[in-house]
Formats: structure tokens, sequence, C-alpha cells
């Protein structure tokens, strides 16, 4: 017998204590365990075994059949930018173009257009060597250029498609691409102003951190030729924003259309990156496949967690959970894009990644406000992602990145890099809530 609606939404909040309990002291893949609490959501809710596959079946299908295209194209152009030391040539020549006393703006700038469709670990890599020289030159703390550049990538992996929490929640709660990258693109302008120019000054000038000894130990990678002009390199970065904004402009041409449909714009993009980045540098039709399957190789587990966060969606959506808990957030007081913020904020402070936090929060509030009048589905998207960059601590991996790329204590990186995430997350939620019917 189906549950009533009380009961429904007693049994979801269960389930994801469950699913919580399964991450983090279980130790349970994020993919097994949301595919574990959909399934046993399911059941209890009274849907009987073949609809709870079916849903099941339906909701991973639909979340990948868009999301898996996204991500695998946007990995394949971060791949071929990285080999083609595109990434450094940019940020060399923002440094020649900024001038030193303005370096940190050029550092945040080149991690801005680096981030755009790079993985925050890929463009971190690529632009750590530029900070490590900074800092040693003008023998200021780490700090003063190393947060500008940690800040733009982390605040865009989260924030922007195509990168995949964000891509995958605007698949989840139906929202339009285009508007989505606009947005997430403007909104994250402050968000990285305040962390990254605003904070990070302030905090360099109260923590030294010297530039570490693996810094002297590191072997940068040589280049088989020079790198790619740096205006082609902004072009291929800003090649698939720009196509798939032309489409929302104007959506009454249909090669716009075309060319601005998420697959044909990263489609296109890549083909012009194996080109620039990779024909045209001498890379023959062998290497440019490895570069190809080498990019591949680490989305599959977000893949999987991605489908799994859909599944786990579709299970609260056909139980009539959602419907229940979306009633009452339409006539609550408290505005349903704070929920969604706490939500997703929760879920990162609780379990550490933000791409899973994203991922998982879509799923549990996609359903919750459908249909709730004012509100777009975008606005709840970006609501989810600053809730989902809130707070990084000692169980996200970005937090023990940047604790031993900067050669930082633990007490040291809590009062840096989480502190800015704090700041950044804070400042994005803000303007989301002042800006609210408008996006």
């Amino acid at each position: 017998m189906p549950a009533n609606g009380p009961t429904l939404l007693l049994l979801t909040i269960s389930a994801i204590g469950v699913l919580l309990f399964l991450i983090l002291y279980v130790r349970l893949h994020a993919f097994l365990g949301m595919m574990i609490c959909a399934m046993g959501l399911g059941l209890a809710c009274g849907m009987n075994s073949a609809k709870v596959l079916k849903s099941m079946q339906s909701g991973f299908g639909e979340a990948l059949g868009f999301i898996a295209v996204v991500v695998g194209l946007g990995a394949m152009i971060g791949r071929y930018l990285e080999f083609s030391g595109g990434g450094q040539a940019l940020a060399d020549w923002l440094l020649e173009k900024f001038g030193k006393d303005k370096a940190a703006w050029a550092v945040m700038v080149a991690a801005y257009l680096v981030g755009l469709p790079i993985f925050f670990e890929v463009g971190f890599i690529i632009l750590i060597p530029l900070v490590w020289n900074l800092a040693k030159e003008s023998k200021r703390s780490l700090l003063f250029y190393g947060l500008p550049m940690a800040c733009s990538l982390t605040v865009l992996h989260s924030m922007v498609p195509p990168h995949p929490a964000p891509a995958a929640a605007v698949q989840l709660f139906g929202a339009d691409m285009g508007k989505t990258i606009l947005f997430g693109a403007l909104i994250s302008v402050p968000m990285v102003i305040a962390g990254a120019m605003m904070y990070g000054p302030w905090i360099a000038r109260r923590i030294f951190v010297a530039v570490p000894a693996m810094a002297e130990r590191a072997v940068e990678a040589k280049s088989t030729g020079a790198p790619p002009p740096v205006p082609m390199v902004i072009l291929i970065l800003l090649m698939p924003v720009l196509l798939i904004f032309a489409a929302t402009l104007w959506p009454q041409f249909a090669l716009f259309k075309f060319l601005g449909h998420p697959f044909s714009a990263l489609l296109v993009t890549t083909l012009a990156a194996m080109i620039v980045f990779g024909v045209s540098r001498g890379l023959n039709r062998d290497q440019l496949t490895k570069l190809a399957t080498e990019s591949l190789a680490p989305v599959g587990s977000l893949l999987m967690i991605m489908g799994a966060g859909g599944a786990f969606k579709q299970i609260i959506v056909d139980s009539g959970a959602g419907a229940y808990a979306g009633k009452l957030l339409a006539s609550s007081d408290v505005s349903p894009l704070l929920v969604a913020y706490i939500v997703a904020a929760a879920m990162r402070a609780a379990q550490g990644s933000a791409t899973v936090a994203i991922i998982t929060a879509a799923g549990i509030v996609a359903p919750l406000v459908k249909g709730i009048a004012g509100y777009s589905p975008e606005a709840f998207v970006l609501a989810l992602c600053c809730g989902g960059t809130f707070l990084s601590h000692v169980n996200d991996a970005g937090f023990w990145i940047t604790n031993e790329y900067f050669g930082m204590t633990v007490p040291q990186t809590l009062r840096t890099w989480t502190t800015m995430k704090v700041i950044t997350s804070l400042v994005g939620i803000v303007i989301i809530l002042l800006l609210g019917h408008t996006l």
C-alpha cells in the first residue's frame, strides 16, 4: 500500500540519512550507496518491485543520455589543451599584459579561462608552476598568487557546465544549458573576486607560506614544440560558451539552434581542439586517439554517480514524496532556493566531494521544487551549485591537493583554502537570493 504524504517525507529523509551513513562510515562508493538507497526507498514507499526497477532504469538513462556526451567531450577538450601547453602559454601572456604589479589578477583571469572546460585538479597542475615562480621572484607569500588561481578553478568547477556536477544538475532540473552557463559564469565573477582578490591578499599578509620543497623537485613537462597561439587558445576555450549563448539569443535561426545545442557546440570545439592542439603540432591519428582515450578514463566513476543520482531522483518523483514536499515548500515562507542551497551545503560538508554533493542534492531537491511558481530551473541549479562549493575540509580531495602543493599545515589550509571556499559560497547564494525571480 502506498504511504501517505508525511510518511513519504520521513522515508525520504531516512533514505538520505542511510546514504550518508553508507558513504561516510561504511565507505561504500557513492554510486553503490545511491543505488541501494533508491531501491530501498522505492520499496519502503509501497512501490512494487517492477515499478521500482523501471523507475531506476528510467532515471538512470535519462540522466546519462545527456550528461555522458557533455562530460566526455568536455574532458577531451581539456586533455588536448593540457597536452599542448596552451594553458601555460595563456597564463604567461596574461602575466605579460597585466604586468608584475598586477600578477595576481593575471593568474586569476588565466585560471578563470582555463577553468571553463578543465577539471579543477588538471587546471591546478597546469598553473601551479606559474604560482611557484611568481612567489619565488616576488618573495611574497605563496597565498598571494595561489589563492586567486585555486579560487577561480574551484568556483568554475562547481558553477559552470560542462563541468560534471552543474551539467548533471541542469539535466535533473530540466534547466537551459545556455542560460546556466551564462548566469553561472557571471555570478562566478564576484564570487572569485571576493575569495581571490579580497580575502586572498588579506590572508596572505597574515600567513606567510613559502614555496614548498616539492617546487624544486618538480620537473616541468617539455613541450614537443611551440605552444599554440594565445588567441587560438582563448577562442577554443570560449567557443562552446559562444555557440550555446548564440542559440539562446537567437533561437529563431535553425543553424544557431543546431550549433548551439551542447552536443554540437562541444563536438565542434573538440574537433577544433584536435586540430589546433594536436594535428597542427604534429600528432598522428594514433596519438590523437590515445589522448582522447586517456581523457575519458577519469570520468567513468563520475558518470556512474550521475546516473545513480538520476535513479534516486526518479524514485522520489514516482513514489509521490517529491510532489508532497513540493506542496509544503510552496506554502512555506522559506525560499526554496535557500532550501536547495542548504541541502547541497550539508551534503558537501558531510562527504567532501563537491561533485557528489551537487549531483546527490540535485536528485533530492529537483522533484521537491518541481512546479513551484516564480523560480526558474536555472536559479535552482545555481543555488544548489553554490551550496555544493561551500565547506571544503579534511574529507575533500581538493583540500589535500592545495595543502600539498602549497606546502601548508592542516590548520593553515583550514584558515586559507577552507575559509575562501565558505566566502565564495556565501557571496554566490546572496547574489542568487537577491536576483531570485529575475534569473
